[in-house]
C-alpha cells in the first residue's frame, strides 16, 4: 500500500522549473540550427528487436482490427524518425515519452522522456560536436558548469584503464582482466558472452576510473556492438571493423548513445532477424520486424548521423540531484 503522502510529486517544484527552461533552452537551441520538430506515434505495430530491450505490449480492439491487435509502447522513435528522413524531412529532434519494461532504479525509471535527433550529411564525429555544444550550452546556462570534455575510442579507453585491447582480446582474456581487476564472477555469465564480459570491464572497471564532471565521447565501438550503426571496414593496421557509434558519459552516467545511420535494408533485416535468434535463444518473446521502416531504407534513407540523450538524467546533473525519480512529478512507484 501506498503511503498517504504518496500523492505528492516526488521532484521539488525548483526542479519542475529547471526542467521547463532545460527543455525551452533545447527547442531554441535546435530553432537557430534550423532542425525540425517532430511528433511521431508511441504506439506502434512494430517492436525493437534488441534482446537488452523490453517493450511493453497493450492491445487494440477496434475499427481496422476486428480480432484485435498487439501494440508495442516505443522504446525510441527512431523507426517512425527514419520514416521521415526517407521522405525528404531534413534534419529533425523530438522530445517525447519513451517506455522501457524492466527498468526501475536510480537511473532508470519505466516511462521516461528522450531527446532524439538526426543530421543527414553528418557523421558521428560531426554528431559529436553538436551534442557537446549542447550539452555544455545547457550545462552553462546557469545550470551547472562541466569540466572539458574528451573524446577517446572504445579501443583507447579500454587500453588505458584495463590494459587490454578489447577488439582483439578473447573472452577468455576478458574474464582474466575482470578478475585482475576486483570484478567477481558473474553467474550464468560464460566465455561464449565475449559482449558481456566487455561491457561488465566497461561497468565495473573503466566508467569508474573516469573524471567526475567530465564529458567523455566514447566512439568507434567493436562490430558485434553495431546496433544500428554503419560497421567501417578495417583500414590499414587495424585489425577488425568498427562500429561507427558513440556513446556519451558524465559523472559514471551514460548521457547519450549515437549512430553514424546504417542505411542498408538489406543489412538491417538481417540485424533485426539475428536479434530475434538471440532472443529466442534467451527465451525471450521475437519481436515483429518494422516492415515500413525496412521500406523507408529500401527507398532511400540520405547519409545521417542520429542520437537520443536522456532528458531527465541531463536535469539530474543540473539539479545535482542523486536519483531519476527526484527529476519526475511522479515517478514509477507515485504513478
Amino acid at each position: 500500500m501506498k503511503s498517504s503522502s504518496a500523492w505528492k510529486p516526488a521532484a521539488t517544484l525548483e526542479t519542475l522549473r529547471l526542467r521547463a527552461r532545460l527543455l525551452a533552452a533545447i527547442r531554441e537551441f535546435f530553432a537557430t540550427r534550423g532542425v525540425l520538430e517532430v511528433d511521431t506515434p508511441v504506439l506502434s505495430h512494430a517492436a525493437s528487436t534488441d534482446p537488452q530491450l523490453h517493450s511493453f505490449t497493450t492491445h487494440y480492439s477496434g475499427p481496422d482490427a476486428p480480432d484485435g491487435a498487439p501494440l508495442f509502447l516505443h522504446t525510441s522513435p527512431e523507426f517512425p524518425m527514419k520514416r521521415l528522413l526517407a521522405a525528404g524531412s531534413g534534419p529533425i529532434y523530438q522530445i517525447g515519452k519513451v517506455f522501457r519494461n524492466g527498468e526501475c532504479g536510480r537511473w532508470h525509471n519505466p516511462e521516461f522522456t528522450l531527446l532524439e535527433w538526426y543530421r543527414p550529411g553528418f557523421d558521428h564525429h560531426a554528431l559529436m560536436d553538436e551534442v557537446e555544444a549542447l550539452v555544455t550550452g545547457l550545462l552553462d546556462s546557469g545550470l551547472k558548469q562541466p569540466a572539458a570534455s574528451e573524446r577517446l575510442s572504445y579501443g583507447a579507453l579500454f587500453l588505458r584503464h584495463t590494459g587490454i585491447d578489447p577488439h582483439t582480446a578473447s573472452a577468455a582474456d576478458l574474464r582474466e582482466c575482470a578478475r585482475a581487476h576486483g570484478v567477481g564472477e558473474v553467474p550464468g555469465l560464460t566465455l561464449d558472452e565475449r559482449d558481456a564480459w566487455l561491457d561488465l570491464l566497461l561497468t565495473h572497471t573503466v566508467i569508474p576510473c573516469m573524471e567526475p564532471q567530465r564529458l567523455y565521447f566514447v566512439y568507434d565501438y567493436p562490430a558485434s556492438q553495431a546496433a544500428l550503426a554503419r560497421i567501417r571496414p578495417p583500414s590499414p593496421g587495424q585489425a577488425c571493423a568498427l562500429a561507427e557509434r558513440f556513446e556519451l558519459f558524465i559523472n559514471g552516467i551514460e548521457l547519450a548513445n549515437g549512430f553514424h545511420e546504417l542505411a542498408d535494408s538489406a543489412e538491417q533485416r538481417r540485424r533485426f532477424e539475428r536479434d530475434n535468434a538471440r532472443r529466442q535463444t534467451q527465451g525471450l518473446p521475437t519481436m515483429p520486424l518494422d516492415e515500413p521502416l525496412l521500406a523507408a531504407l529500401d527507398h532511400g534513407l540520405p547519409p545521417c548521423a542520429g542520437v537520443a540523450l536522456g532528458v531527465d538524467r541531463l536535469l539530474m546533473l543540473a539539479a545535482g540531484a542523486g536519483t531519476i525519480s527526484e527529476t519526475l512529478a511522479f515517478p514509477f512507484d507515485r504513478a
